[in-house]
């Protein structure tokens, strides 16, 4: 953290992560929980819209880029939501493993891998039909 975020001073808190912890423990568990975690990032507007996007989708849902990019009333910008995925850096937080392309799971900023086993955790399939 200190290397990523170099300006910002870190404090340790066992009282403020905790409800963090809940709510991944919780996902870990059921799926559920993201949407209790706040996201306190730099981001542009297109991304927040896009980020906000991103946690609507419900846990073992997936969504195509154009069709996220159809719900931020941007339906050409499917390629701006690909870089906004891409650029997204909370991974679960923003489940931009929820996104896939038309032909399936397609790439992912961690590694294909460990969004196809997100997506299984989730009981998501990838397909983008869900």
């Amino acid at each position: 953290l200190t290397a990523e975020f170099a300006k910002a001073t870190l404090i340790e808190s066992e009282s403020k992560t905790a409800s963090i912890v809940a709510a991944l423990d919780a996902y870990f568990r059921d799926g559920s929980g993201l949407e209790a975690i706040p996201v306190d990032v730099a981001m542009t507007a297109f991304q927040a819209a896009v980020w906000r996007a991103l946690r609507s989708i419900p846990a073992g849902q997936t969504r195509t880029y154009a069709e996220v990019a159809a719900s931020i009333g941007r339906p050409t910008a499917y390629r701006a939501v690909a870089q906004a995925c891409a650029s997204n850096p909370v991974a679960l937080v923003v489940p931009c493993h929820r996104v896939v392309g038309k032909a399936g799971v397609g790439g992912y900023r961690w590694g294909v891998e460990r969004k196809e086993a997100l997506l299984a955790l989730e009981g998501g399939d990838g397909s983008g039909d869900d």
